[in-house]
């Protein structure tokens, strides 16, 4: 800023008003300054602005998994509206591991951003939430109900979601259903097969559960692996998300099975890939992409109104998107 300064004929103050104040400097003198500004290729220093000033621009989405896309279309629901408020996202990617999201929230913390978006990989991850929120650093839970939290919140009722996907299956003829997805310490892979199971045990249909290690392809195509060859393998199966469903997909067309002739899927987020797969995938449908807007929104509220803020808990409900992979309607065929 010195070497601006002197480039342009002015003082360091008139320099830091053109920068932070630009209506209070006279056209004249700010047009030299830019001028000076572009000429020297000066870059002002924000890491001392934000030190000065306690705290960053950054606004932190943690995510359980940056490869789901479900996710992405959360963060890119949330990024404009980060942007019109002059700040900028950091996605940080927990992978599904306790340790590593420790390790972001303890650098977040470190740096502290200006807000968070968390989805908490289970309810271990409460102290260090209310630790954050005791720094002064508010944030707003994503994809997941506060419960007892005093925290924002938005999410889906996956409960509701879960009674969608199995209520389908059943009115579609089915006797015998799997739910594919894991690990059950995630509370949206508890809830959807909670509703799974409610309408199981009221239908008196038979429910199988594959807990798997992971949300991803992975794990629906060993899933498929475990049941092939059995007599009484499910007739239809309902996966915690889209990534499972189309690895379980894939394995049962890799076997030879058809879909839905021989077995029916139901995935659930209803991400792009979910319509454009070959069999294109029956979901239950997340408004993704509004998740992340209202986050946002509940954050820049809290922050604005300060300690008058009162916290809200918004919960969407999802929708079932019924395609081919369930199109089969088995009592047709009795």
């Amino acid at each position: 800023m010195k070497d601006v300064a002197r480039a342009a004929g002015v003082s360091v103050g008139t320099v830091s008003n053109v920068l932070n104040r630009p209506e209070a400097v006279a056209e004249e003198t700010r047009s030299r300054v830019l001028a000076a500004i572009e000429e020297l290729g000066y870059v002002r220093n924000d890491s001392a602005r934000q030190l000065r000033a306690g705290r960053s621009r950054t606004v932190a989405v943690v995510v359980l998994d940056v490869a789901n896309p479900f996710f992405t279309d959360v963060v890119r629901g949330a990024e404009p509206l980060i942007e019109s408020a002059g700040g900028v996202v950091t996605v940080c990617d927990s992978g599904e591991d306790v340790r590593r999201e420790r390790r972001h929230l303890e650098i977040l913390e470190e740096q502290r951003v200006l807000g968070l978006l968390i989805t908490p990989v289970d309810d271990s991850s409460a102290s260090w939430i209310e630790r954050l929120s005791g720094h002064d650093i508010p944030l707003v839970l994503v994809d997941r109900g506060a419960g007892r939290h005093p925290h924002c919140s938005v999410a889906v009722d996956d409960v509701h979601g879960g009674r969608l996907a199995a209520a389908h299956l059943v009115e579609a003829g089915h006797e015998r259903i799997a739910f594919i997805g894991g690990p059950s310490s995630i509370p949206q892979v508890a809830d959807r097969l909670a509703g799974c199971r409610q309408v199981c045990e009221e239908t008196g249909t038979a429910l199988e559960v594959f807990t798997t290690a992971g949300l991803n392809f992975a794990a629906g195509r060993e899933a498929v692996e475990a049941m092939l060859g059995r007599e009484d393998r499910p007739t239809a199966l309902f996966c915690a998300n889209d990534l499972v469903a189309l690895g379980a997909l894939q394995a049962l067309t890799m076997h030879g099975v058809k879909v839905p002739h021989e077995c029916a899927i139901v995935g659930y987020d209803d991400i792009d890939f979910a319509a454009a797969a070959a069999v294109p995938l029956s979901s239950v449908r997340q408004p993704r992409s509004q998740l992340g807007r209202t986050a946002a929104q509940l954050l820049f509220d809290e922050i604005a109104e300060g300690e008058g803020h009162t916290h809200r808990n918004v919960v969407f409900q999802p929708e079932l998107i019924a395609r081919a992979s369930t199109a089969l309607d088995l009592r047709a065929l009795m």
